[in-house]
């Protein structure tokens, strides 16, 4: 069993944002887009990121787009703050991952994915709410955090694995109490995000639903693009895709409207 002082520990590793992003989120979260893009342009680390990630093609851009307050004038303020807390997930990202398949362009790679599409997800459904719009960067932090729960107990997960039909989220349940989704709403409470944010990522789990109708509703879009994210080979090969199972009878009501948004460019 892996305890619960374990999990934290692994959590706290999570890094609490140094001065610069700190005060570049606090000026985000203010609508202050061009100090905040002075402020980011300290840290090189985090320029080079951002420049990495916007132009990834995902985002779209004809053009390559070098500057950072360009860069932040384009995204807006959600995508910026978006964007940043997907740099925080990257410092602590692995240099060589060993349970997943994953490398550090694939992963990049998966939060920009995971990031664009929520992001058109809560345009459509009018979410201003700043850290709804963020809250999609908890998942890639928790299966940072995961993989290094499971290379802690590697040889009882492959044993588990091997002599039972069971997914990952069920054993990380077994091994440590804390499921995906719980290792979510715990960073969650480190980033001291709302705590309807908590409430949405456990009902993304497809079996944790919200009595709250707006809050069951973002967590029913959230699962849907969990589950077509996770399901593309790329993250099929990487393991990933055995973290999640599907519930279609809990997003039947949405399910025509997530495909076909995700259908438009």
């Amino acid at each position: 069993m892996i305890t619960n002082e374990k999990i934290d520990s692994f959590i706290k590793k999570i890094p609490p944002a140094p001065k610069i992003l700190q005060t570049t989120l606090k000026l985000l979260n203010e609508g202050e887009l061009i100090e905040a893009a002075k402020v980011a342009k300290e840290d090189l680390a985090l320029s080079s990121y951002l420049r990495t990630l916007v132009n990834k093609p995902i985002y779209g851009f004809k053009n390559e787009v070098k500057d950072i307050s360009q860069i932040f004038g384009i995204l807006g303020v959600a995508k910026s703050q978006q964007a940043v807390y997907a740099y925080m997930v990257s410092l602590l990202s692995p240099s060589q991952w060993n349970f997943f398949k994953l490398n550090k362009n694939n992963f990049a790679n998966l939060q920009a994915e995971l990031a664009v599409n929520w992001q058109k997800i809560t345009k459509y459904l009018k979410i201003e709410n700043k850290d709804i719009q963020s809250a999609i960067a908890l998942l890639p932090a928790s299966i940072i955090v995961s993989e290094a729960l499971f290379c802690e107990k590697k040889e009882d997960v492959e044993l588990l694995r091997t002599t039972k039909d069971i997914d990952l989220n069920t054993i990380l349940k077994r091994l440590c109490k804390k499921d995906l989704f719980d290792i979510c709403e715990a960073i969650a409470i480190k980033w001291e995000m709302e705590s309807v944010i908590g409430e949405i990522v456990q009902a993304a789990s497809g079996v944790k639903p919200s009595e709250d109708i707006q809050t069951d509703a973002l967590g029913k879009w959230m699962h849907l693009l969990l589950f077509y994210t996770l399901s593309k080979p790329v993250y099929i090969d990487a393991g990933l895709n055995d973290f999640i199972s599907f519930n279609i009878e809990y997003v039947s009501d949405i399910y025509e409207d997530f495909a076909t948004l995700m259908e438009i460019a």
